[in-house]
């Protein structure tokens, strides 16, 4: 949800990618996570795809979840170690590090998560354009 919204803000200068550490390629988006995206009028086609060294070199910034994906991303590419943060931290947020992953959840965790989601990536933009 987190590429598909930042995606829909249209911010000149900025691409956006989606991997994951964990992530089968070629799966689609979970219902739920299509359906509130749907229901917030952000269209986005999904599949997903592994994290690679192509998409490492490639990236300015690496935005994780959760400090485990950062550490994980770290440990594996150290040479990008410098420009991996989790997206709270790289938000501004000090606190808790980590987004609450949804998946499994009912549909207002979906929810609850993109509305998380929108308010960390309108910072993130902010802060790129600052």
């Amino acid at each position: 949800m987190a590429a598909a919204i930042l995606k829909s803000k249209e911010v000149d200068g900025i691409e956006v990618k989606s991997a994951g550490i964990f992530a089968a390629s070629g799966s689609d988006a979970s219902p739920h996570a299509k359906h509130v995206l749907e229901n917030n009028q952000i269209s986005y086609s999904h599949q997903s795809q592994p994290l690679t060294d192509r998409e490492v070199e490639w990236a300015d910034f690496i935005l994780t979840m959760t400090g485990s994906h950062k550490a994980a991303i770290q440990q594996q590419y150290p040479k990008a170690s410098e420009k991996v943060f989790t997206l709270k931290e790289f938000s501004g947020e000090s606190a808790d590090l980590d987004v609450i992953d949804p998946y499994g959840g009912s549909l207002k965790d979906y929810e609850d998560t993109f509305q998380e989601l929108k308010k960390l990536i309108d910072e993130v933009i902010r802060k790129i354009n600052s």
